[in-house]
């Protein structure tokens, strides 16, 4: 799947931006586009109108900091959408994609993990959101219904981007899915700018944009966004409605990886979550399986 360019951002931004937005007077003529013109942007950016379509067309060349950055404030861009403006300018007209190594957590993050036993959910995600590692608790969490070890097997590592939007267990287990999957986008998006020559994340894109029609609309949308906190509603098949927040940590040993840790935000979930600490940590002495039914049962 060929990835976003310079010039489709700019359009899909632009197309956002009304003229009330940033206090046009337009005097009640009829408009062709539904945002700002081309020349409208222009004017406001200080560039000439042709340069700009040029920009638009991918036929100006590398475009400097400084017009990247008065494009972004009359786009009212934010920095993660300003940052991924810069990326893209940046960008060779025409990528050659290659395929990555495949990736493998520092071992100074499996360390931390370790530290943060099974008392927190934690979980240790690739650049393009696979799952590196997980503890216990993280593991029945967010997918209890995917083995444990698939982490370390690159044929059946788990990838959050593909849970999300092609596993329907992982869809019904978040309350607020349709929140979150519009992040996992422009999370996505954010990283295909920064990475455009992975052929593994475009053949990721590529896949989810064909095989589900949630992912292709959102794709479509165009949203920028990083992920590094924010909240999960969950309805747990073992302890029920579970309310947490995430934190991402990232790792300067391994730029691409984040560190995900889930804290509760109410009492309920607190004891939720210390009830699945339990249950995992009995879940090799005998008689595990029966008190796992039977958390089941008082869930419901």
């Amino acid at each position: 799947m060929e990835l976003e360019s310079l010039g489709t951002y700019l359009k899909t931004r632009r197309h956002r931006v009304t003229p009330a937005d940033i206090g046009l007077r337009t005097y009640g003529t009829a408009r062709r586009v539904p945002g700002l013109r081309r020349e409208e942007l222009a004017q406001l950016a200080g560039v000439s109108v042709g340069y700009y379509t040029r920009l638009e067309q991918g036929q100006a060349g590398t475009a400097s900091p400084q017009v990247l950055d008065a494009l972004a404030n009359v786009l009212r861009l934010d920095p993660a959408q300003t940052a991924h403006l810069h990326n893209l300018a940046g960008q060779p007209t025409t990528p050659r994609l290659v395929r990555p190594r495949p990736e493998w957590p520092h071992q100074r993050v499996l360390a931390l993990l370790e530290c943060l036993g099974d008392s927190m959910p934690a979980v240790v995600l690739g650049r393009r959101g696979d799952v590196l590692a997980w503890n216990r608790t993280g593991h029945a969490l967010v997918a209890e219904h995917i083995d444990f070890t698939a982490p370390h097997d690159l044929a059946r590592r788990p990838s959050v981007p593909r849970m999300f939007f092609l596993d329907p267990l992982t869809q019904e287990l978040h309350r607020n899915w349709d929140e979150l999957a519009r992040i996992h986008v422009a999370y996505l998006r954010l990283t295909a700018g920064r990475y455009p020559t992975d052929a593994r994340l475009a053949e990721l894109i590529g896949e989810l944009a064909m095989r589900s029609r949630d992912f292709a609309k959102l794709w479509a949308e165009g949203d920028v966004a990083d992920c590094t906190v924010g909240t999960m509603h969950l309805q747990h098949p073992t302890v029920g409605d579970v309310d947490i927040d995430y934190q991402v940590w990232l790792q300067p040993d391994s730029p691409d990886h984040r560190l995900e840790v889930y804290t509760p935000n109410d009492t309920a979930s607190a004891d939720a979550l210390r009830l699945l600490s339990h249950q995992v940590s009995d879940q090799q002495k005998p008689g595990a399986a029966a008190r796992a039914e039977a958390a089941r049962h008082l869930a419901r």
